[in-house]
Formats: C-alpha cells, structure tokens, sequence
C-alpha cells in the first residue's frame, strides 16, 4: 500500500471540522440545482462533499488526481445509491467536458497547484468547460494563513486510533508551504500503531492575482469573500472564497 493510498484511508478522519454543509450552501445560494444542474466537483477527494451536492439535488461529477481516493469515493456514491463520474486527472489538464453549470475547487485543493501557469491553465480550461451563464466557485488560502499561522508549528494531533505530527516550512515558491507529517494509525486487531510519512506542497497568490486571472480570461461577476461569511477578506482572514460567472 502506497504512502498516499494509506492517507487516502485516514483523510476522512482528518477532515470532521471541516464544515462542508457551509460549501453546499455558498453554491446553492448562488447557483440552485435547478438552474444550474449540473455540477462538477475538482479536488472530488474522498467524495465526501461531492455526495452531498448529490443530496441537494445536483447531477454530479468529480476529479482528483489520486485513483485511492476516487475508489473510496466511488464506493461512498454506491452505497448511497447515485452513481456519479469520476475521473481521473490533474486539473490543469481537464478535459472532457462541456456545458457545465457549476465547478467547484473547494477545501484548498487550488492550492496544491504552485505554478503559476498551471493555475491559468485550470481556471481557462473550466472556462471553457463552462456554458455561457455557468458558475466557478472555489476557496484558496490566503497569503496571513499561508505565510504565518502554517509557519507556527509544529501542529499535533491524537485521537487514540490516529496521530500525527505536522511540521511545516517555507518553500522555494513565494507565498508557498511545505507539509511533513508523520501518522501513527492503530491497527484494530493487533493493537500496534503503523508509522507512515506524508509530504505536500502547497501554494497561494494574492486576491488581486487571481481577480486579475478570472478576468484576463473572460469571467466576470468576480465575487470575494472570506471565511464562510458574506463579508470582504481582511488582512487576518484565512480563506478566500471566490465566485466568478463565464
């Protein structure tokens, strides 16, 4: 098992706080399902939040780069009884797809893109992967989150079956973060905990940065938020929700 098939199994456990009914409502409110059916979810992961856009009554579809968490996914919409695409790519090399009403990139997965080029390229291919009127929503850290609450580790965590230890240092990109993290994850039949290591890499850029991007590009309506609220970022705001319509 591949060090990343074992985070695929424990990812779930590690996302609880994440309050993924407020991502439901952000795009309901703005583009309700039955307007706007049919909605493709990039960064799908483990299809925990794509599942619940299916509750809502969108006709889903997902993409992730790792083929361990599309199978958890797949696995989450059967037994649930939907059936939802999945596909595996990396976002900037979408393809495939056309007359979409929605796409998401949510939980930061926009994040773990750290060219600058790379990051064009997803947002010009939903463009075009968008029908006229269609909506982009997603949520990036923000340059206070990424250049220091991540850099005030080493963060820990220990719920008795999983523990890690986050250590975090600046990368070689601007505004950019490198995650190690060590898991202990118990085994239930023999009580002894498995050690596996994680690194990634994550990158942000300025609000300005990717208004200028989504405009350069063709959207309009750009819309900015911070920290699931109405409200405009401020400088302590942590992540940033953007919308723009094609």
């Amino acid at each position: 098992m591949s060090s990343y098939e074992r985070f695929a199994h424990v990812y779930d456990e590690l996302q609880t706080d994440i309050p993924y009914n407020l991502y439901v409502d952000w795009v309901v409110q703005h583009a309700p399902c039955s307007q706007y059916p049919t909605l493709l979810d990039i960064g799908c992961g483990t299809g925990v939040l794509s599942l619940l856009f299916a509750h809502a009554g969108y006709k889903v579809s997902g993409v992730d780069l790792s083929e361990e968490m599309l199978s958890i996914a797949a696995k989450r919409f059967a037994d649930a009884g939907y059936q939802a695409p999945l596909y595996c790519m990396s976002m900037d090399e979408l393809d495939g797809f056309e007359a979409l009403d929605v796409v998401t990139i949510t939980i930061d997965s926009l994040n773990y893109v750290v060219e600058e080029q790379a990051v064009y390229t997803t947002l010009e291919r939903i463009y075009h992967a968008l029908r006229d009127g269609g909506q982009l929503f997603f949520d990036v850290h923000s340059l206070f989150k990424m250049n220091e609450i991540f850099l005030d580790g080493p963060f820990t965590y220990d719920d008795g079956d999983i523990s890690y230890v986050w250590h975090t240092a600046p990368a070689d990109f601007e505004h950019s973060v490198t995650h190690q993290m060590t898991f202990y994850v118990r085994d239930i039949a023999s009580e002894l905990y498995e050690r596996f290591d994680e690194e990634h890499l994550q990158r942000t850029f300025s609000i300005e940065q990717y208004m200028a991007w989504l405009r350069a590009i063709g959207f309009h309506d750009v819309e900015i938020t911070a920290d699931f609220t109405d409200e405009a970022p401020e400088y302590e705001s942590e992540r940033i929700f953007i919308r723009a319509v094609k």
